[in-house]
């Protein structure tokens, strides 16, 4: 055994034997343990979501299929753009499931975070291709931003599949006369929603 080892082998053996001989010798109450003196070394990150934390499954065009982690045999999967800025910076959220609900109108649903500090009695306006938009109600605001929970029906749907790009518009508390506009693509949309969870009531 002792023969296979190559001189380096033999060399950090003899260091780390030297190193427990002397610290050991140095002092009788304060014996160091071998974990003292060896690097036990650190697990490395195999990129595995751990609980609780968000993860994309897969990309369609410029939306994310974004799943939680769960306990469950099935982790619950949105379709997921950021929208940013002229200098990239992210401005908001928009988190899109499907919907079953029997005679209802909604066939789909989104959750669009928009930044604190939003004038909310002027909504939140979305328009696709430069078209007659619709306006959507805030409803609530939380540490992370003004949230405004959406249905969509058929029709919207439709546009947004047909669609090049969406508009979301805003306006700012501290500057009421002032325009935000963000992009939001619709390149792969289609085939996103084709796979996104449906959430039934």
């Amino acid at each position: 055994m002792i023969k296979s080892l190559t001189p380096f082998t033999l060399a950090a053996l003899l260091a780390v034997s030297s190193s427990l001989s002397a610290q050991e010798s140095t002092t009788e109450q304060t014996e160091p343990t071998a974990d003292q003196v060896l690097d036990l070394g650190q697990p490395v990150d195999d990129g595995t979501p751990k609980l609780g934390e968000r993860y994309a499954k897969e990309t369609h065009g410029d939306w994310d299929l974004a799943c939680v982690k769960t306990e469950a045999e099935t982790d619950p999967c949105s379709l997921l753009q950021i929208l940013t800025d002229p200098e990239g910076n992210p401005m908001a959220e928009v988190s899109l499931f499907r919907i079953d609900q029997p005679g209802g109108q909604a066939v789909a649903g989104a959750t669009i975070i928009v930044p604190l500090e939003t004038l909310l009695p002027a909504a939140l306006t979305i328009s696709v291709d430069g078209a007659p938009g619709k306006r959507y109600n805030y409803s609530f605001c939380n540490p992370l931003g003004c949230i405004a929970q959406i249905g969509l029906t058929q029709a919207d749907v439709d546009t947004f599949k047909a669609g090049g790009e969406a508009t979301l518009s805003l306006r700012p508390a501290p500057a009421p006369d002032q325009l935000v506009e963000m992009k939001m693509s619709l390149k792969g949309f289609t085939a996103g929603f084709n796979v996104v969870d449906v959430v039934k009531q």
